[in-house]
Formats: C-alpha cells, structure tokens, sequence
C-alpha cells in the first residue's frame, strides 16, 4: 500500500537512502532539505512522486508552511521520518553556548517543531507513524559527544511520552537507535569544538577504541526501515546495526545493579 511519507535531512546519509528506497517501493515521498539541489536525481528519477521542500528545521514557521504544503500537495501525511540532526565532537569543557544552543536546536527542537507540525494532520486522519531517528547514544554515552548524547537522551524521553500521548489517535511513535554507520556524520556533516590539550590523550583512545566492523553499512537498514514502515504494529524503540544492542544490555545491567545496590538507601529518603 502507497503511503505518503514525508522525511526530513533528505538530502545525504540515512534520510536519502531511505528516500530512494521508498520511492522504489512506489511510496510517495516529500523530501526535505536545507539545500534541495541535492535532491535533483532522485526527482528525475521519479518525477511528480517526490516533492523536494527547501526547510530548515530551526525555523518553526518555515515548518509549520512546509508541512502544510506536504498535506496540501498529496492530500495526507502517513510517516514522519525526523531525520535531520549532526553530530558536535569535543568535550563537554570544550563547548561554547553558540555550538551547544546549536547543536538543541536542530536535534530536539528542529525534531519537536516538525513533529508538532504533522500533528494536527495525523489526528484527523486517526492514523500515523511518526518515526524519531535517535541513536544508541540516547541510551547510553560515549566521551566528546555530550551535547550530542544529550540531545539524543531528550528526544527519547520526548518521543517515549509523546507515544502514550498519541496512541488513542491511533497515531505510532518509533525511535530508532543507530549505532556507528559509515555515513558522512562523524565527517562532512559534523562540527567540531576548539579543543583543549587537556583533553587530546582521551580524543586518542576514544578515536582508536573502534575498528572498521563497528560500522554497519547504511544500505543495510533499508530493509529494516521498509519493514517498521508496513508494520502494523511497530515497536516504540528499534535498534539498528550490531554494536548497538550488547552494549545496552551491559549498560542496562549495571544501571539495575547499582540501583538495586543502593535502594534501601533511596527508600531511607522518603521519610516514611
């Protein structure tokens, strides 16, 4: 069945991918981008079933018009897929207020403001997926992302109440989880922070902590993307890639034990 699916951050990575792969499938596609000229092939591939829109997802009334045009244009939205975002490497000291106020407002606020957006559209239908791209690292951290693993830890608690909020509408809410691909995030689309020597010894061992087959191949996730897509009943979260999952067992574990350690300590601090 043909769904009209609106993704955001089309134009490179995951977004674009998934976009091809999509219109393959005959779905319809409206396709955002900071700059839509990155989208010209897959508009001479499949003419009038994509619809290319300009958006910077910072700007909240450009998307609220952008996602009224989405609905004016094929009649509905099914599938949000928020997947614009980037990646600010460096230490938390290392960060000014521009990069870190940056960094909110395109991974959880430019994601909220569209989400909003498609709203409204998804309640009068009484249907809808909105899929939330986070990442492994919304789960746990990994050091010279903090700003980036905050963003991520925001929109899983965003997205997860959001669901509970939804669901009577019969609207789903997904986040997926990525853990490292090799797509041009950690390069052309990532920022850096002014570093502090202090910190180099860390960078080092972090940058040399991951090998070749910590990378899953971005192609690899159409499938499991195409699937949650046609699922009638998707999971709230959805892990993609290998890595990702051990690690959050581990660290779940551990989170567990060490409150279990400490709980009749946290039961002492309700005074009765």
């Amino acid at each position: 069945m043909s769904k009209v699916i609106l993704i955001t951050g089309a134009s490179r990575g995951f977004g674009k991918i998934w976009a091809k792969a999509l219109l393959e499938q005959g779905h319809k596609i409206v396709a955002t981008a900071r700059n839509t000229q990155d989208l010209n092939d897959l508009v001479e591939s499949f003419g009038s079933q994509i619809l290319p829109l300009p958006l910077d997802v910072t700007n909240r009334e450009q998307v609220l018009d952008t996602v009224a045009k989405a609905n004016e244009h094929f009649g509905r939205i099914d599938v949000l897929i928020n997947n614009a975002g980037y990646g600010l490497f460096g230490a938390v000291e290392e960060t000014t207020e521009a990069e870190a106020r940056q960094q909110m407002e395109v991974n959880f606020f430019g994601l909220l403001w569209v989400t909003q957006a498609v709203l409204p559209y998804m309640r009068a239908q009484q249907s809808g997926h909105i899929i939330q791209v986070s990442s492994v690292l919304g789960l746990f951290t990994l050091p010279t992302l903090g700003l980036y693993n905050a963003s991520k830890f925001a929109v899983e608690g965003l997205s997860e109440t959001l669901a509970t909020e939804v669901k009577a509408f019969g609207i789903h809410v997904t986040l997926i989880e990525p853990n490292g691909f090799s797509t041009d995030w950690a390069g052309a689309s990532a920022a850096q922070t002014q570093e502090i020597p202090a910190y180099d010894a860390l960078k080092t061992a972090f940058r040399n902590g991951s090998t070749p087959d910590s990378y899953g191949k971005p192609e690899a996730t159409v499938e499991p993307v195409l699937n949650l897509i046609a699922s009638p009943e998707p999971p709230l979260r959805l892990i993609l890639g290998k890595v990702g999952y051990p690690i959050v067992k581990s660290v779940y574990e551990q989170r567990l034990a060490s409150w279990e350690e400490n709980k009749e300590i946290s039961a002492k601090a309700h005074g009765h």
